[in-house]
């Protein structure tokens, strides 16, 4: 009970701190519901907490997570759906402006996604068919890059794996139609862990995310 009581104690912290100098808003989203302008695809990674790096408050961002911040296709199989029933509603019902794929450094998910032929490993029967989602990424970026080391091809492909994301997501007609007619925009951005840099897809350029708005 030693380690939940460090959670126990944050959540009264919490209400004491935040939630004290937030309470309008809580009662406002309570009351109202939801309406964020922006949805993250974000890793389930601990250490990357898209609201903490970006800076938002409650109610501002929907984000989704899951191991590798991927995407699947619209024709995926029906396991992989959970992922794009989140996407679904967000654009469907929040009606979200934007969708943003975060991805990150050091993503254990791509890491997993490079070591190894995926022959799906009762080991790991739900981890290797879902990052098998990006196999055409993987097989890209070892292609392209035969003389980098192990670790630069992971670091490689947790940002070419963005655009991979950002090309199923234009697979779903209502998200390709939203995005033709100017309803919803879609982002690449990336997260570097060690330096805390944010940094985002130009065309095929990663920028400081700051680049965009100036």
């Amino acid at each position: 009970m030693t380690e939940i009581k460090k959670l126990v104690e944050g959540h009264e912290k919490f209400l004491t701190q935040d939630f004290e100098k937030q309470k309008d808003l809580y009662r406002k989203l309570s009351k109202e519901g939801q309406s964020p302008k922006f949805l993250v695809i974000s890793c389930c990674d601990s250490r990357v907490e898209p609201a903490q790096i970006m800076n938002t408050a409650p109610g501002e961002i929907f984000v989704i997570r899951n191991v590798a911040n991927l995407v699947p296709a619209s024709n995926s199989e029906k396991k992989l759906m959970c992922t794009s029933a989140a996407i679904e509603y967000a654009v469907k019902h929040l009606k979200v402006r934007h969708i943003i794929v975060l991805g990150h450094s050091q993503c254990g998910g791509i890491k997993a996604l490079m070591e190894v032929e995926h022959s799906f490993d009762e080991d790991y029967s739900f981890i290797d068919p879902w990052v098998s989602i990006a196999e055409n990424a993987r097989l890209s970026v070892q292609k392209k890059n035969k003389d980098k080391s192990f670790e630069e091809l992971c670091n490689i492909c947790e940002k070419i794996s963005i655009k991979y994301s950002i090309n199923n997501l234009m697979t779903f007609p209502w998200i390709k139609e939203k995005c033709e007619s100017g309803e919803l925009n879609i982002h690449g951005w990336y997260f570097d862990i060690k330096t805390g840099a944010l940094l985002a897809y130009r065309g095929e350029e990663l920028i400081p995310v700051g680049e965009l708005i100036t």
